[in-house]
């Protein structure tokens, strides 16, 4: 399960940033097209941050949906299917959303 490993990566980086802060939640952006799963981070969430300063903080997790544009037609559509295709039939786009995986916020207390 790579989660845990997201997980811990997580929690190691907003301690390393914050040091001993007490912190009330973490807000993470987890795209639906980057291959995390959010109800796996969640539990991991709680194991990770035992015995941290993040111990029983609030995990947050905003899931934006895919989007791409094809390098055919220049379409802009929204897909939550990791395998896309455009409308006119075409497979080469370019993912310019859902695949974030990143730290949005933290909340010290």
């Amino acid at each position: 399960m790579h989660e845990l490993a997201i997980t811990q990566s997580i929690v190691e980086a907003v301690v390393d940033r914050l040091g001993e802060a007490r912190i009330a939640s973490v807000r993470l952006e987890i795209g639906t097209l980057s291959g995390v799963v959010p109800d796996s981070v969640r539990f991991c969430f709680d194991l990770v941050t035992e015995g941290t300063t993040l111990a029983g903080a609030r995990l947050e997790i905003d899931q934006p949906g895919g989007r791409a544009r094809c390098r055919s037609c220049a379409e802009e559509f929204s897909s939550d299917d990791p395998i896309m295709l455009c409308a006119c039939g075409s497979a080469d786009l370019d993912v310019i959303a859902g695949q974030e995986l990143t730290i949005t916020a933290v909340e010290v207390v």
